[in-house]
């Protein structure tokens, strides 16, 4: 989890097979391996500074690996969310504010490396704590126009 927030795409490769894939990667067009990890990674340094995991449990039962987790972090940038097609499918403007959420994290080990990773995360925590959840007005805004911003960025 520490490569996470500091990790360089040497380290990445020290921890995940070449073609390593991440379920919770919603990045486009889609990359696997430890280029598509350290991808996400950079996307989620973008939007949130001082991003950590604190891991309350760790259990293996042969190839899977669990981690019990705690995020937290600041938004001081902007996080964009792609679809299955990769367009963009919604922006959240920095507020300024922190957040701690629990996350499962499971990874599939393959060779002493990981070779699968997914997720149950609670976003809606995440959203209310940054500001996101329910959004005012003025922050839909704000949210429509990083959104139209982010399309016009992408088809450039």
């Amino acid at each position: 989890m520490e490569i996470m927030s500091t990790g360089t795409l040497e380290d990445f490769a020290e921890v995940y097979t070449a073609d390593a894939l991440d379920r919770e990667a919603d990045e486009y067009p889609p990359l696997r391996g430890p280029e598509g990890l350290h991808r996400s990674a950079e996307r989620l340094r973008g939007a949130f500074s001082d991003m950590r995991w604190e891991v309350h449990e760790a259990v293996q039962d042969g190839a899977l690996v669990v981690l019990h987790t705690t995020m937290t972090g600041h938004q001081t940038g902007t996080l964009t969310a792609y679809g299955p097609d990769g367009a963009v499918s919604a922006v959240f403007p920095s507020r300024g504010r922190s957040f701690s959420a629990t996350q499962t994290h499971w990874f599939r080990m393959e060779g002493g490396k990981i070779a699968e990773h997914w997720a149950n995360r609670d976003d809606m925590t995440m959203g209310r704590e940054l500001g996101w959840l329910p959004p005012t007005p003025g922050y839909i805004v704000k949210m429509v126009l990083a959104r139209r911003q982010a399309q016009r960025e992408a088809k450039a």
